[in-house]
């Protein structure tokens, strides 16, 4: 399904270099819904995905366990 999406009060990381090609965008869906929106911030055309509230609130909880921290190479530390 192709949904017109609302607007999105965007934010890029500050850990994000000007640079960069990686940059990454995330904000919160302006419609009430609790959802946030992530896109690639040098791509902003090639596509959205938005996450429920609860999908959005289980990653930045896996983030801050370091459940997603990788090693060189893009393997798991542990």
């Amino acid at each position: 399904m192709n949904e017109t999406l609302p607007p999105v009060a965007w934010h890029i990381s500050t850990k994000s270099n000007d640079n960069g090609g990686s940059c990454v965008e995330a904000g919160p869906v302006l419609d009430g819904s609790g959802r946030v929106a992530v896109r690639h911030s040098k791509a902003r055309d090639a596509g959205t995905i938005v996450y429920t509230a609860d999908e959005w609130a289980a990653f930045v909880g896996g983030v801050k366990d370091g459940e997603f921290h990788l090693a060189a190479g893009g393997s798991r530390t542990h």
